[in-house]
């Protein structure tokens, strides 16, 4: 087999990343995401199936006799934001831009396709998972729920994430909670609303609001032991009151992060508790709500030390670190590890804006690692010979 000229590789996949970021698709919308893959990938000579969970394609690739299969992910889907960058290549799309880096995840995993494809080096088969809407952490599960595990079935899976702030060339990961649950609640307190002179005649919910988001920071304070990671964050509260009007309803939304089921349940438990405390110190009524939209990610011990291995065949020794603590982000890559043992782990991305921000874009100098270590991670679980 032809081995691939490596520079070659990097402006190709630099060409299709600058691409994917002009045209950038939010969750479940990816078609044209979609099908720049698909028609990628059978280029590549690879089997294509599309539309799995939706918008979701997978490629297989089979070399030798091994009846070994893992599997590598990259997410597709970008975020409803508005784009601040004036590079060329900038989002087409007005209120849509890949704040993430997905676009880069998808090149490198297409760029590790296209090698592995030309160059061979593994006995097995490969499963190259593109994944629709990561950001609102349903697009893996709609590949499950789709027949993914049973319709192209494999062992272990891999995934990577870019990271502003580390060094090109550098990576990093850790053995178990990498990336946190992330919960969602919202309250709404109904009371009766009037005229902003007389209070006293009504039962006006701002204040009542305004004492809950007090309180409810109390819960990781005093109610969750000191050795338990966990976050309760208001992100908005909103009233039908106005200048001179009190309102009669508001609600108050936000999200928890925790690494425990458990954690998760005391949060929730705490939350009902003073939520409905509150509303009646204040005379209102309240209703909760609360999902749990992302599971905790937990690395495979095991595969961890692979993927360092895999990762000092591609990278400087001195480029390969281990993960000092965990992460409250998540990532709904951590659906797959329901299933099957994997990894997950963070190449840098440079001195970038931060992830989800306007002026984010990713560091095309960084295509070219990420390929390489998908495809040292394939040549390594899937070896020659094993």
């Amino acid at each position: 087999m032809a081995e691939l000229d490596q520079q070659a590789l990097h402006s190709e996949m630099t060409a299709w990343r600058r691409d994917l970021h002009a045209h950038p698709e939010f969750g479940f919308e990816e078609r044209r995401t979609a099908a720049f893959v698909a028609e990628k990938l059978r280029a590549f000579g690879l089997e294509v199936a599309e539309g799995v969970g939706g918008t979701g394609v997978v490629g297989t690739l089979t070399r030798g006799s091994g009846n070994r299969a893992i599997a590598l992910r990259a997410d597709m889907d970008a975020l409803r934001i508005a784009e601040q960058g004036k590079q060329a290549w900038r989002s087409q799309t007005p209120g849509t831009m890949h704040a993430c880096g997905h676009d880069g995840h998808t090149s490198m995993l297409l760029g590790a396709a296209k090698l592995l494809a030309n160059e061979g080096g593994f006995d097995g088969t490969v499963r190259f998972i593109f994944q629709p809407a990561e950001e609102w952490g349903r697009g893996a599960l709609a590949m499950l729920d789709d027949g993914l595990l049973e319709r192209f079935p494999f062992e272990e899976i891999f995934g990577l994430h870019n990271m502003p702030g580390l060094p090109i060339g550098h990576f990093e990961t850790r053995s178990g909670p990498v990336m946190s649950a992330e919960d969602n609640f919202e309250i709404v307190l109904k009371g009766l609303g009037g005229h902003a002179a007389r209070p006293h005649a009504g039962q006006e919910t701002l204040v009542a609001a305004c004492a809950l988001v007090v309180n409810l920071q109390t819960i990781v304070s005093r109610r969750l032991s000191p050795a338990d990671v966990g976050v309760v964050s208001v992100t908005e509260l909103i009233t039908d009151g106005t200048r001179n009007a009190l309102p009669g309803l508001a609600r108050i939304l936000g999200d928890c992060r925790n690494f425990r089921s458990e954690v998760s349940a005391a949060i929730e438990k705490e939350m009902r508790r003073i939520a409905e405390g509150t509303a009646q110190a204040y005379n209102v009524a309240a209703e909760i709500t609360y999902t749990r939209e992302f599971v905790p990610l937990i690395n495979d011990a095991a595969l961890v030390d692979e993927a360092f291995a895999a990762a000092r065949m591609v990278l400087a020794n001195n480029g390969v670190h281990v993960a000092a603590e965990p992460m409250t982000a998540s990532e709904d890559f951590a659906r797959f590890l329901d299933h099957v043992p994997g990894c997950f782990v963070f190449m840098g991305n440079g001195d970038t804006a931060p992830l989800h921000n306007p002026a984010y874009d990713f560091d095309d100098e960084g295509l070219l690692h990420g390929a390489r270590f998908h495809a040292a991670v394939v040549r390594r679980r899937l070896a020659l010979g094993s």
